[in-house]
């Protein structure tokens, strides 16, 4: 992706936007670019005042986010010019998914294991597709779900992922270290690198460009790997730190974790995985148990154009990091708003299963499978596959799978010499046909 270059402003003419009078009309717009922090190249296209250029326009915005700017990474001139819109979204984060807000609310209690599998599966699954896995949702879940060996690249990332995730959940309350950092991007990348030494190790030089994937134009300038311990010391302080002298609020301070990863590339390869992961990781540390719930970069992969320009964005104007925060608070709020309609949709089918329930005596698992196959006639499932939908031993599974078997309304078959399989069975009809 290239991205047009904002026009230059002479400090003269940022020093008269930032004391001139406000104009009510003016600050209107201002206040609507600055809710989605918008860039120039939408900017310039916006209708004006009268008597008032794009590139006025631009001036003023820019005089606008100067008087609510922080400096955040001195080193390396990253700033962020602090919106009410952020502050709003973060107090909303706070009050329905941070520290114990929620907790018996947003998730019932009796699926949060289902949907804690479900999640973490979806986040590993589409943060290794950005990357260029290859592979479709349902062969990667039946992978993840049976416990199968990775058979190529594409799967080896997404067990990667997800094991690194559960990694990270294990150890939220550990500080980070260079070790634990290495430890992570490790298992990240484990059995996926051109050179598998790589794996767990920073990069030792400049070697590595990050370009456009279609003209081959270098998008990224990396910091020299000379930089990289310096700024791994900076991280872990960043990140471990308790009472910084600058308030910076947790979710931006994680937001900016992700962007400093990607952007020092501390790594020859993996370093978007790595640094979605310590954002998460980042998250859960703070109390933002949620997160854990959350598919984040199911939202990214979606607009992965997007995600990109944000980069792109905040280093064409100064290195403010606004872009970068905008588009990730977003993502978050979107991700939310996923996690409510998964949850109502398993109520619904809940509800539906719960009148199969009252049919005949069941238990709620057995209505649930009987609800699979009223769903879609042609569901073949294994025993495993029903250990990691309900979270169950396979002594239960087997338990409620002889039980639907005995009243016919399922049917066994074989898939090998030892593996079986189970499908609709010649009453299911008659039973259903009575709701």
């Amino acid at each position: 992706m290239v991205i047009e270059q904002p026009p230059h402003i002479e400090d003269k003419d940022l020093l008269s936007a930032m004391i001139l009078p406000e104009n009510s009309q003016v600050s209107e717009i201002i206040d609507k670019i600055n809710e989605t922090f918008e860039y120039w190249d939408s900017i310039k296209y916006r209708k004006c005042p009268l008597g008032c250029t794009s590139h006025q326009l631009w001036t003023l915005v820019k005089a606008s986010r100067i008087k609510n700017s922080i400096r955040i990474w001195n080193k390396y001139g990253v700033k962020l010019s602090l919106t009410n819109s952020m502050q709003r979204i973060c107090h909303l984060f706070d009050m329905s998914w941070g520290g114990s807000w929620g907790h018996s609310s947003t998730i019932d209690s009796n699926n949060k294991e289902q949907y804690l599998i479900s999640s973490l599966m979806e986040e590993a699954i589409y943060s290794s597709q950005m990357e260029g896995a290859a592979t479709t949702r349902k062969v990667a879940k039946d992978m993840l779900r049976k416990k199968m060996t990775p058979k190529d690249k594409s799967q080896q990332m997404i067990h990667n992922n997800f094991q690194t995730i559960q990694y990270i959940v294990e150890h939220k309350n550990e500080p980070l270290s260079e070790e634990l950092l290495l430890q992570v991007h490790w298992l990240m990348t484990d059995k996926t690198m051109q050179h598998p030494e790589d794996a767990g190790r920073i990069r030792n030089n400049n070697d590595v460009v990050v370009e456009n994937g279609i003209t081959h134009e270098t998008v990224h300038v990396l910091p020299s790997y000379e930089e990289i311990p310096q700024f791994i010391e900076e991280l872990c302080s960043f990140f471990n730190e308790q009472n910084p002298r600058q308030f910076i609020h947790p979710i931006i301070r994680g937001i900016v974790i992700h962007f400093m990863i990607s952007y020092i590339h501390p790594f020859v390869d993996g370093n978007g995985r790595t640094a979605r992961a310590m954002f998460y990781w980042y998250m859960l540390k703070q109390g933002y148990w949620l997160t854990e719930y959350l598919s984040i970069s199911r939202v990214i992969a979606k607009s992965k154009k997007a995600y990109e320009k944000a980069f792109l964005s905040t280093e064409a104007d100064e290195m403010d990091i606004g872009y970068f925060v905008a588009y990730n608070l977003k993502v978050l709020e979107q991700s939310f708003q996923q996690l409510q309609n998964y949850i109502k949709r398993k109520q619904e089918e809940k509800k539906a299963a719960s009148i199969i329930l009252r049919m005949g005596n069941f238990n709620e698992r057995q209505a649930q499978i009987i609800k699979m196959f009223d769903d879609d006639p042609n569901t073949l499932v294994t025993i495993k596959d029903l250990q990691v939908k309900f979270g169950i031993s396979p002594t239960t599974a087997k338990t409620d799978i002889i039980g639907l078997l005995e009243k016919e309304l399922i049917s066994e078959i074989a898939l090998n010499r030892v593996k079986r399989a189970y499908i609709k069975g010649n009453k299911l009809d008659e039973l259903l046909s009575s709701k």
